[in-house]
């Protein structure tokens, strides 16, 4: 008989052979050592048996231990049906770890899945949904940037990336945690909106949920309750949710802030250097109204032309030039007036807001006076600006940075992107001589009239330029900007149109300040890598430490053991590089810092909030945790490292 070859199965415990010369069947075993071992992403299993710890990928190794049945070990090579896994145990008070190599056949993935408190979450981009918190399956779907989600439940997978159970369209699913940022509800005090545009009430709170009913431009509805940037509104007997853009605030009077003589006097803000007119077109020119001026109007129209006063006269403007307002709240004084308010007001409102909580606000009332009368600005607007846009003072880049108004924040590095300031001084007079030189000056860049003014969208959240005015239509996309300040002003001290009717204006302007000076220092050993070439030094995929961060952008870092500057647009730096190792302490005022990730032993040191942290690579680059990923390795200042809870510190520039 010819022989007829060999037949190989690989290292599944079976036999290989063939058939001889003679007929008669010849079999021996196959090593696994044919078998090369591969690395895998790291992956958490759990026994489903005793199981055997062996020091080679087979049977005849020896075994080290016997793992019990249901404990979790972490896998991060393969060799035919073997793992090679790390598993932990205790034993009289000490901890040890081995490492060898487990049989496939008694182990299965292992999920933690963890429930917790009701949360909100909106998608950064468009993302896809799945049965299970993985991808091992197809999508079951997909869901739009800007839609949220309410979640109870996270688990972390085998690989160890988080995913949240949610409900979409009656179905429960899962989504990544990459691909959604946690958000919050506020209880609203209730209050009376207009829709300006027609639009939709949905089911949820996104654009990819069920359109309930249109709700047409001009109805007024309340709400109570925000999730995210949606308004919950009760329509024709449909209760759901409207975009903020759609929704302004109904200014309500109450005996607090009664109607007042003038108040709804029409008035025309001029948009440039503009003739008035004897009688419309062609006729005498009475007067040259200089660009930035408020004129009241009569009431008369002839054609394209308006009838007002000015400095005693009465003639005509034409409607291009001009943009109407009524001087019914704070949102249209003239910013560039005194107010009567006093340091006390505006501390007695922060006092009587803060409630406990830490603020740099407290006790700075003086602050705002002293900058308003510097520079010609409404001090009572001053404050109001720095407490609606810090939180009373409470926000982490005002404590951390004594930084009010948010300026060099992005979207991308809210913290380490904002300008750092010596003192909430420093940082109120930057503002006020930066506001008044261009905002309130009708040479700056951004003027569009001395008041705060207000701002319409379209349904894409572009600026509406004919409904727009003051400093809403530059400072601010969100509409209600304007209206959140004016509410400030109205709590510290009530609107009386009187007061503002014949107003005096500070028409002195300083120069545009310069960006103030500061930096951000981080510490030792923070590791950064280019997605792309930045500069002749640092090509893309070169590693290098992140040393400082100046105001103006500019990053010191070191390349090779050589120190150079380097400056990329910071709105995207993440196109640029990402740092793997950079934390700041966030949602506690202090964080102690534990020998072992564990509260079982004393704190080796404490940091602070908004300090930042080194956190610990391993040898592959990636963060050291420990088994539950609810520990953090640090690296102090002193050289020593310690273990801090992954609930209170925040990657930054990742």
């Amino acid at each position: 008989m010819k022989n007829l070859g060999k037949v190989v199965v690989l290292s599944t415990g079976l036999l290989v052979g063939g058939l001889g010369s003679g007929g008669a069947l010849s079999v021996s075993p196959i090593s696994i050592e044919h078998v090369e071992a591969a690395s895998i992403n790291k992956t958490t299993f759990q026994t489903t048996a005793n199981l055997r710890l062996r020091t080679g990928a087979g049977t005849k190794y020896k075994t080290i231990l016997t793992i019990p049945k249901g404990k979790v070990i972490y896998a991060t090579e393969k060799k035919g049906s073997y793992y090679k896994v790390s598993y932990s145990y205790s034993s009289k008070g000490m901890t040890y770890k081995k490492s060898g190599w487990v049989s496939q056949s008694y182990v299965k993935e292992y999920y933690k899945y963890l429930t917790t408190s009701g949360t909100y979450y909106f998608t950064k981009k468009n993302a896809s949904l799945y049965s299970t918190p993985d991808t091992k399956k197809k999508a079951v779907g997909t869901i739009a940037n800007g839609n949220g989600f309410y979640s109870t439940q996270k688990v972390v997978n085998s690989i160890g990336k988080t995913w949240y159970k949610v409900t979409y369209k009656g179905k429960s699913v899962y989504i990544f945690s990459g691909d959604v940022y946690k958000s919050a509800v506020q209880t609203l005090a209730k209050k009376n909106y207009q829709i300006n545009s027609a639009t939709y009430v949905y089911s949820s709170y996104g654009p990819s949920y069920t359109r309930l009913i249109t709700i047409p431009k001009g109805t007024v509805v309340s709400s109570v309750k925000m999730v995210g940037n949606w308004y919950e509104v009760s329509f024709n007997g449909k209760k759901g949710y409207v975009y903020k853009n759609y929704m302004q605030v109904v200014p309500s009077q109450t005996a607090e802030n009664p109607p007042v003589n003038g108040a709804n006097e029409v008035n025309y803000l001029v948009m440039d250097d503009l003739n008035m007119r004897q009688a419309g077109a062609g006729s005498l020119i009475l007067a040259v109204i200089p660009k930035g001026t408020s004129v009241k109007s009569t009431g008369k129209k002839l054609d394209d032309w308006y009838q007002v006063t000015y400095n005693g006269k009465t003639g005509y403007v034409f409607k291009g030039y001009v943009k109407e307002y009524k001087l019914t709240d704070y949102r249209f004084i003239d910013l560039r007036t005194k107010s009567t308010v006093t340091a006390k007001q505006i501390n007695d409102y922060i006092a009587a807001n803060v409630k406990g909580k830490t603020s740099v606000l407290v006790s700075k009332g003086q602050a705002f006076i002293d900058a308003g009368k510097k520079y010609g600005v409404n001090s009572l607007y001053l404050a109001a600006h720095a407490i609606h846009e810090s939180g009373f003072g409470t926000s982490n880049i005002s404590i951390g940075k004594k930084n009010l108004f948010g300026y060099g924040a992005y979207d991308s590095a809210p913290f380490v992107g904002a300008y750092r300031f010596s003192s909430v001084e420093q940082c109120i007079n930057y503002v006020a001589q930066k506001i008044k030189a261009d905002y309130l000056n009708p040479k700056g860049a951004h003027f569009q009239g001395a008041m705060l003014g207000y701002r319409t969208n379209d349904s894409k959240g572009k600026r509406i330029t004919s409904k727009s005015i003051g400093m809403n239509y530059y400072y601010a996309s969100d509409p209600l900007w304007g209206n959140g300040i004016a509410r400030h002003m109205q709590k510290i001290l009530a609107f009386n149109a009187k007061n503002y009717e014949h107003p005096a204006v500070n028409t002195t302007y300083p120069a545009l300040p310069g960006i103030p000076v500061g930096k951000d220092k981080f510490p030792a050993g923070i590791q950064a890598k280019a997605k792309k070439d930045i500069s002749s030094t640092i090509k893309k995929d070169t590693k290098f430490l992140l040393l400082e961060k100046a105001n103006d952008f500019n990053l010191k870092v070191n390349v090779n053991s050589k120190d150079i500057t380097i400056k990329v647009p910071f709105s995207s730096y993440y196109d640029y590089f990402t740092v793997l190792n950079l934390g700041r302490v966030s949602g506690s005022s202090y964080l102690n810092v534990r020998p072992d990730p564990s509260t079982g032993k004393k704190e080796i040191a404490v940091l602070h909030l908004n300090d930042y942290v080194q956190l610990v690579l391993d040898s592959k680059g990636n963060i050291v945790t420990d088994k539950t990923k609810t520990w953090y390795q640090i690296k102090l200042s002193t050289g020593n490292t310690g273990w801090v809870s992954t609930t209170y510190i925040v990657r930054e520039l990742k």
